[in-house]
């Protein structure tokens, strides 16, 4: 299909060749259905249907949330019985409606009416139900290079193949992508159904793209046809002064399958996400929801919720702007405390989002042991960089310090340990190639 920001009135793509045949075979559950029925009737309707237990069973009469700033609210009577209940598995409706408007004001999709939203335990269980209703056996994914180990862990066992885009400090390079997909039609090899990307604070090395470069890809999705899998857990938290709108917000032909989180800007342990897609892509999500954990935690929902509801779109924003603010400072120590300790020793680029600094020691070939088995004896624990590539098992020199959680103290001790761990490594392999000469 070529390239055209010209929009229709609806989608016109067919999907059903980029779900697998195990996706195609899923079928509905009949309660899972009934319960959606029963959350949207009329109160007249008397239900007998669901196999739901009786919320005056339930030890819970009342719970209180208070929030940072100073306000507060008390979940209790129906409220709290929808709250400790099985809702629909698309999500807590109130919730849907509210996350639907989010997602018009945040990035105004073409053609919204042809899509919509679920609820998920988080990204990750977003990116599980997604891949897995795409990915094949032996099916090829484009990935960038390094990206985040989430996704190898869900299309490995499907032994999918892994085509790695490299990434410069702008990430994914189009010209690049473009040669390799275009190689791989001319030879006649398996052509990629779908992409995934962090568009935004790339895990691990904390990269944007710019809104340039994601036109050019979302121009080679449509040239090549292939669907964009735009994982953004840390949309708020560009450090630069502006976003760069989102592949969603330039989908006019039903491409882009986004994925948000919760789990860095509100709590990681609510365990809330929300797919956003194309109607009929996200139908496959929502049937394998079905036969898996049945819906995203409700008590979460609803607090989530409630806290939409207090702070408004407004509040929600201003809270944004805070976290950024908080995290880009830790991200300025971090990367000043890298200087002070690595200087002569690794380099690294300062990170435009997200949590993590991404160090490329010099004069070593890989990190693994150096950070898994002496780096663990010594005190520290860094992410070795081997982990974010498509074969794990490569020697690679990188290594992934997150910034998010750790004091200021511990991160200067963790830099200063880890200089340490870097010089001995440097002094045992120049005593190896010594007695190897001598």
């Amino acid at each position: 299909m070529s390239f055209t920001m010209e929009e229709s009135t609806s989608l016109t793509m067919d999907y059903s060749s980029y779900k697998t045949e195990l996706s195609k075979r899923r079928r509905a559950v009949v309660t899972r259905e009934l319960t959606k029925i029963a959350y949207s009737a009329p109160t007249s309707l008397v239900s007998l249907a669901e196999g739901m237990p009786n919320e005056k069973t339930f030890p819970f009469t009342e719970i209180s949330v208070k929030l940072y700033d100073g306000s507060s609210f008390t979940l209790e009577e129906s409220e709290l019985g929808k709250a400790l209940q099985y809702i629909p598995t698309q999500g807590y409706p109130p919730l849907l409606q509210t996350l639907r408007e989010f997602q018009r004001r945040v990035h105004a999709p073409p053609l919204w009416e042809s899509r919509d939203i679920v609820i998920v335990a988080g990204a990750q269980d977003g990116l599980s139900k997604t891949l897995e209703s795409i990915i094949g056996i032996g099916d090829p994914i484009l990935v960038h290079d390094p990206f985040y180990p989430g996704v190898e862990v869900v299309v490995t066992p499907h032994q999918a193949e892994f085509i790695s885009i490299p990434q410069d400090d702008f990430g994914i390079i189009p010209e690049i992508m473009e040669e390799i997909l275009r190689e791989r039609l001319i030879s006649g090899k398996k052509m990629p159904k779908i992409m995934y990307v962090n568009a935004t604070g790339a895990n691990p090395t904390g990269v944007i793209i710019p809104f340039e470069r994601r036109k050019e890809i979302y121009r080679l999705a449509c040239e090549y046809d292939f669907l964009i899998l735009d994982d953004d857990p840390y949309c708020f938290l560009s450090y630069n002064d502006e976003i760069p709108p989102s592949f969603l917000s330039i989908d006019t032909e039903g491409r882009v399958i986004r994925v948000d989180s919760f789990s860095k800007v509100i709590s990681s342990g609510m365990r809330i996400g929300f797919i956003t897609a194309p109607a009929p892509l996200l139908a496959s999500i929502e049937l394998h929801l079905q036969s898996s954990h049945l819906h995203a935690p409700s008590l979460s929902q609803v607090i989530l919720y409630k806290l939409f509801k207090i702070w408004g779109f407004d509040g929600l924003m201003s809270h944004m702007k805070r976290i950024k603010h908080f995290y880009k400072e830790r991200r300025d120590v971090i990367v000043t405390l890298a200087r002070k300790h690595l200087n002569g020793l690794a380099d690294f680029a300062v990170p435009s989002s997200g949590f993590f600094l991404w160090i490329k020691v010099r004069d070593i070939k890989d990190t693994w042991q150096m950070l898994m088995q002496r780096g663990i004896n010594e005190g520290v624990i860094m992410a070795p960089g081997a982990s974010f590539t498509k074969d794990p098992t490569a020697p690679c020199n990188a290594i992934r310090a997150s910034f998010s959680k750790a004091s200021y103290e511990e991160m200067d001790l963790a830099m200063e340990r880890l200089a340490s761990l870097i010089r001995a490594e440097l002094t045992e392999n120049n005593l190896y190639l010594q007695n190897l000469n001598s």
